[in-house]
């Protein structure tokens, strides 16, 4: 693997590992709103937080597919 090829990857590794911690942070912050604020407020934030995920996640299942891809070439 040539060097352009080598840092193109470190970017794209970094930019999965980006996505998934926050993907993480959101359903652990889900959890917590739950349980900390009041139910008005933590239940309505849980389950935006929980669809951001869930977005998120669909966009770092099709990233990860596509670098994989990418990985397999080079």
């Amino acid at each position: 693997m040539d060097e352009p090829t080598k840092e193109q990857f470190k970017w794209k590794f970094y930019r999965l590992a980006v996505q998934l911690n926050a993907i993480i942070l959101l359903v652990a912050l889900a959890i917590l709103s739950v349980f900390l604020l009041p139910p008005t407020y933590g239940v309505p934030a849980a389950i935006v937080m929980l669809v951001i995920a869930l977005v998120l996640s669909w966009n770092f299942v099709m990233s990860y597919r596509s670098t994989k891809a990418w990985l397999d070439e080079h």
